[in-house]
Formats: C-alpha cells, sequence, structure tokens
C-alpha cells in the first residue's frame, strides 16, 4: 500500500529529495571521471604504412596511448639477413609526431647478429591518413654506424571496422 498518497504535499515532497540527492551524489563520480579522463592522440591505433624506399614497402605501425609503438613487416626484402619487429617509443610535438623505433637483425646463414637498425620518424595524422618521413641507421656489433642515414616517405591509412 502507497502511504504516500496520504501525506500532504509539502511531506511527499520531503520524502523525495533524499531520493533526488542520491542520483545526483552517484552521477558526481562519473561526471569526474569523464572530465579528467586525458583526450585520446589521434595518432593511436593500427596503420598500414608504405614506405617505398625501404626494402620491403609495407609495415604495420601499431601507436599506443603510453606513448610506445610496434612495427612489422615481413622480412622478405632482404635475402642475406632477417630483421626482428620494430619496438619503439613516440611524443607529439605541436601537430606533428616524432618517433623512433629499433630492430635488430641476423644473417640468414649463421643466425649471428648483424646490425641494429634505428628508424627515425616524424608524421602528421589527418583523419584516417597520415603522411611523413623516416630516416633509418644500421651500427654493427661494436656500435659502428654501417649504413645510413637512408631516407624514406611514409604514407598510411589508420586500420578502421567497416
Amino acid at each position: 500500500m502507497n502511504l504516500q498518497r496520504f501525506l500532504p504535499p509539502l511531506a511527499r515532497r520531503a520524502l523525495a529529495i533524499p531520493a533526488i540527492a542520491t542520483l545526483v551524489l552517484a552521477a558526481v563520480p562519473i561526471a569526474l571521471a569523464s572530465a579528467t579522463e586525458p583526450k585520446r592522440d589521434d595518432i593511436v591505433g593500427t596503420w598500414v604504412v608504405v614506405a617505398p624506399d625501404a626494402p620491403f614497402t609495407h609495415h604495420m605501425f601499431v601507436f599506443n596511448a603510453d606513448g610506445t609503438m610496434q612495427q612489422a613487416n615481413p622480412d622478405a626484402g632482404n635475402p642475406d639477413n632477417s630483421d626482428s619487429d620494430g619496438k619503439g617509443i613516440w611524443i607529439r610535438k605541436h601537430d606533428k609526431i616524432l618517433g623512433k623505433f629499433v630492430e635488430v637483425t641476423a644473417d640468414r646463414k649463421t643466425a649471428k647478429f648483424v646490425s641494429r637498425g634505428e628508424v627515425s620518424y616524424e608524421v602528421e595524422v589527418s583523419g584516417n591518413t597520415l603522411k611523413g618521413t623516416a630516416s633509418a641507421k644500421f651500427f654493427g656489433p661494436d656500435e659502428q654506424l654501417l649504413r645510413g642515414p637512408l631516407s624514406t616517405p611514409l604514407e598510411g591509412k589508420r586500420v578502421t571496422l567497416p
């Protein structure tokens, strides 16, 4: 039985105040959490990137929100050496993304270390495309520069769901 209908209007309003206050107080943490949540950078995501002057032109780049990234491509571009996936970092500087990833290479016949490649890049994002340049240097076992800097343009498209 609903006893509120027998109460005077002022008493009914007084009973409603705690319920309204509970709803308002429950919404405050949600509003604060979304207000303090940092905006996600537009580079974050997975990209198919073409580097026309690289030994293998097509790459996958993954940019993480924490400033780390991964790069992968088939190592078929070099018949003598096999390279690892690249692991790296990135930062935003105004409208550009600056970053670097490192990969190691091994001789296919001996399985011995050949070099450490360091690829620095600078790209700009526009919606689901990116454009920029990369420069690679390769260092031998004694940290001596073997090759580079070698430059290439970069063009990428974001991997999206239909």
